[in-house]
C-alpha cells in the first residue's frame, strides 16, 4: 500500500468516525471468512458496515474527532462495526457475538462518549430509531382513536337496542 492509498484510507475512516451514530470495536481472532461474511451481510440489513482496516491507519484517523477514545483499544486484529443509528451496529455486533464466541467485543463509541464491553450491550439493548418512533406514533395515536371509540359507542349501544326491540316484535 502506497503513501496516496494509505492517505484515502484515513481520510475514509475519519468520514467513518465523523458521521458514525456508534463505532463498535471488536477482535475477530479465529473468524473464517464464510463467518466474517455473514457478519458483514447482517450489519448492511440493520443499515451500518463493517471495516477492518490498519490498526495505525485508524489511529490516525481518530486523531482530533469526537470518538478519539477509543485509540487505545485498537490492538491486535481488530474489526470496526459502524451505523448512523446509534443503536444498529450495536445490536448486530451483539447478536454476532452471542452466536459466534470467536468474536469479542472491546468497546466503542457513541459520539464523544467511549463505551466499555458492558456499554456496547447495554446500547444494543436500547430500542432501534424506528422503534422508538413507533412507540411515539401509537401514543399519539391512541387517545384518538380512545376518542372515536367513545364518539361511535352510543350509536352501536342504539342500534343495538333498535335491533333487539325489532326482533321482540316479531316475535
Amino acid at each position: 500500500m502506497d503513501r496516496a492509498q494509505k492517505e484515502k484510507v484515513v481520510e475514509e475512516l475519519g468520514q467513518i468516525f465523523e458521521s458514525s451514530g456508534v463505532v463498535v470495536v471488536a477482535r475477530y481472532a479465529g473468524l473464517t471468512v464464510a463467518e466474517m461474511q455473514v457478519l458483514r451481510a447482517q450489519m448492511r440489513e440493520a443499515g451500518g458496515a463493517v471495516r477492518v482496516a490498519k490498526n495505525r491507519l485508524a489511529k490516525i484517523a481518530l486523531e482530533g474527532k469526537p470518538c478519539a477514545s477509543i485509540a487505545d483499544l485498537l490492538t491486535g486484529m481488530t474489526v470496526l462495526a459502524y451505523s448512523e443509528d446509534p443503536v444498529a451496529a450495536a445490536k448486530v455486533v451483539d447478536e454476532f457475538a452471542k452466536a459466534n464466541k470467536k468474536l469479542e467485543i472491546v468497546g466503542g463509541a457513541m459520539g464523544s462518549s467511549a463505551l466499555t464491553p458492558d456499554g456496547v450491550k447495554a446500547v444494543a439493548s436500547m430500542p432501534s430509531r424506528e422503534e422508538l418512533i413507533a412507540q411515539v406514533v401509537s401514543c399519539i395515536g391512541a387517545p384518538a382513536s380512545n376518542i372515536a371509540g367513545a364518539i361511535g359507542a352510543p350509536a352501536s349501544n342504539i342500534a343495538g337496542i333498535l335491533s333487539t326491540l325489532e326482533e321482540r316484535e316479531a316475535a
